[in-house]
């Protein structure tokens, strides 16, 4: 049997692990056909399930323990395939080890909303490894030794000669579609050990050479458009994060492990400890990132770009409207049955008050303290973004009344305000942003002043940020608020029960952290706008059907409360129901979004059937009064207290007999 057939067959299993006893036969191609028939599951299934499917789902009848049920519904695990190359001199025995290490430092399993209010979601999640060798570390060995013995040396001097990622990347993804080919469905990486260059050498991702006036920051990662990433050991090392002080810096010592290699030398086994944190951190950032903020399944979701500006001739560079458009098309985010719209509006300052308020009421200034010749104080000025998210909340009436915009929409709406200020000088949100996401707009801002330095490094060199260009920042505030994707830099520590900040994996293609100048989308952004709908549809039906199971208990449980056919198509749809979360489970670990949405959403229907059925049987229920006789007097247990109490007051008055003093004599 091949090993991927054998993978796939590991990750059906698992998530059917906790629904052995659930029948199949049968069941399967009904689906199948009801998914062919009505794919975005606008009517309910269960009236047209044959009389012989029927019957099968009334057994097994469920526990009559409530709590057993919600055990159940509880342990709902999206299993994540991941094939792991190793790519040049590992040992045979380096796919074993690897997969032992992981095995015992698994992390947590549960999916986190790490916004305002931090919580867990119902459905956790299992990762399923497959290490194997590859072979095509002398053909990405011979193609970066070309490109440096071939290019000359750049303007800008470093202590890393910049190699373009593509020169590796074209190598990968070849590889890659090869297997995915004849693999199961999953994610890949590719972990490089390469043969030692005459220069030490990073990877660009841009081709234009860095300049002091134009930080350009190397790396050592890729994530592709396709789902893999590659990480090339033998590069760097680099370092790159908070200039001076903060969380999330990535180190250029022996003690990350992107610089295993770059260590003295020592045993294999040390270096796979270090790569198995390495697969588990890209795992947790990468293929089950946490959630920004929940984001629920709309049929219409419409973005409105609203550009407020103060001069006549407005300046478009660095805010191109088609281009951010386009990049969000071409991501794919929407479900089927979704539509993406786009509307963009324009307004001057001097027909938009409220406008102007907003950015008057949230001005506020900081000092910073200077070297020149002495210490001074210079005076900043920033915007406060909470305060300006509550004025053009209040306003949003005044506000769509100056602009022009209907109030006939409907669906989901994210508003992105750009304040476009006739400034000569740097005016950021909250002192360092250039835009930030609410639940229900987003914010950006911008001066006339076209780049200052960031309070960042990246290998040794402060990172200027270009704060005319507001294209990257605009679509990775949107991908938080409307889709709910959770920063790269951001992920949840269950070690540290909160939010941490990583830049490990803040370089290369993604639109979040200030070390990359991409605005488009890797898989990684791209999985998780879908795979966030569908955590929190699961999440939402399986806490409803938890708090159906305690309202069932409190009224006495399934087998007092619901009589006759009524507790037959309870037992029918309780088990209709669990099947096909287990079949949304499942279409979620085969990278079958569209399927695993129809599940859910067909879900929901038996849900609201078994609601439906409950309400229906509490209605018929009738308060009685049960007469009762008093009980009989404990003569026993009142004479064994007699005795006790007569004893007592015996020994009470004989005391000075009983306890008699024997007094010294002399």
């Amino acid at each position: 049997m091949p090993k991927s057939l054998f993978f796939l067959i590991i990750i059906i299993f698992s998530s059917f692990q906790t629904l052995s006893s659930t029948p199949v036969i049968g069941l399967d191609s009904f689906l199948s056909e009801q998914y062919r028939r009505d794919p975005l599951a606008s009517n309910d299934s269960f009236p047209f399930l044959p009389p012989f499917l029927k019957k099968s789902l009334s057994l097994p009848v469920p526990s009559s323990n409530h709590k057993s049920l919600i055990s159940e519904l509880l342990s709902f695990k999206i299993s994540f395939p991941i094939y792991v190359k190793f790519v040049g001199p590992f040992s045979a025995a380096a796919p074993t080890l690897l997969q032992s290490f992981v095995s015992v430092a698994i992390p947590s399993s549960q999916f986190h909303v790490i916004g305002s209010d931090p919580h867990h979601l119902a459905v956790s999640h299992s990762l399923h490894l497959e290490p194997s060798h590859s072979g095509i570390d002398s053909e990405i060995s011979a193609a970066i030794r070309a490109h440096i013995d071939s290019s000359t040396a750049p303007l800008y001097r470093s202590a890393l000669f910049p190699v373009p990622h593509t020169v590796v990347d074209s190598i990968v993804r070849r590889d890659f579609q090869k297997e995915e080919s004849n693999s199961a469905p999953g994610f890949y990486i590719y972990l490089l050990n390469l043969d030692k260059q005459s220069k030490r050498y990073a990877y660009s991702y841009d081709a234009k050479d860095p300049s002091p006036a134009f930080t350009k920051c190397l790396g050592t990662i890729w994530t592709g458009k396709e789902r893999y990433v590659w990480i090339d050991l033998a590069a760097g090392p680099v370092d790159y994060g908070p200039a001076l002080s903060g969380d999330g810096l990535l180190p250029r010592g022996e003690f990350h492990a992107l610089a295993s290699l770059h260590k003295n030398p020592r045993p294999e086994k040390a270096l796979l400890a270090d790569l198995a944190s390495l697969v588990l951190s890209a795992y947790q950032t990468l293929l089950v990132p946490s959630l920004r903020i929940p984001v629920f399944l709309e049929t219409t979701l419409l973005i409105q770009f609203i550009h407020i500006h103060g001069s006549d001739g407005r300046d478009q560079s660095g805010l191109d409207w088609a281009n951010i458009e386009q990049i969000l098309r071409d991501s794919n985010l929407a479900f089927k049955d979704q539509t993406l719209q786009f509307k963009s509006y324009s307004v001057k300052y001097t027909e938009c008050p409220i406008c102007s308020f907003a950015i008057t009421k949230s001005t506020n200034s900081y000092t910073s303290r200077f070297l020149f010749e002495n210490y001074t104080l210079i005076v900043s000025e920033y915007l406060d973004s909470k305060h300006l998210r509550q004025v053009l909340a209040d306003s949003v009436d005044e506000i769509h009344r100056a602009i022009g915009i209907s109030d006939d929409v409907y669906g989901k709406v994210l508003p992105v305000y750009v304040f476009d200020l006739d400034y000569d000088k740097v005016v950021l949100l909250d002192r360092f942003h250039q835009a930030i996401a609410f639940r229900d707009m987003v914010i950006a801002v911008r001066t006339r002043t076209a780049q200052t330095v960031s309070d960042y490094s990246c290998n040794g060199r402060h990172v200027i940020t270009q704060t005319r260009y507001l294209d990257r920042a605009i679509v990775g505030s949107v991908l938080q608020s409307m889709w709910g994707v959770a920063p790269t830099h951001l992920l949840w520590s269950p070690e540290h029960n909160n939010t941490i900040v990583d830049y490990t994996w803040s370089v290369g293609q993604t639109p979040f952290g200030p070390f990359s100048e991409f605005s488009s989308l890797s898989f990684v952004q791209k999985d998780a706008a879908r795979r966030n709908v569908l955590l929190i549809s699961l999440n939402y039906t399986i806490t409803s059907a938890i708090d159906l199971l305690e309202s069932l208990a409190a009224h006495g449980g399934d087998r007092k409360l619901l009589k006759g056919n009524r507790y037959v198509e309870f037992v029918q749809r309780w088990n209709f129901l669990r099947y096909k979360l287990s079949k949304a489970v499942s279409a979620v670990s085969q990278l079958d979004y569209n399927k695993a949405m129809y599940f859910s959403r067909s879900s929901d229907l038996d849900l609201y059937a078994l609601h439906t059925v409950i309400y229906q049987a509490t209605q018929e229920l009738e308060a009685s009064l049960v007469c009762f006789n008093d009980p009989p007097f404990p003569w026993a247990s009142a004479s064994v207290a007699g005795v006790f109490l007569v004893g007592f007051f015996y020994v009470y008055a004989k005391k000075d007999k009983i306890f008699r003093n024997k007094r010294k004599r002399f």
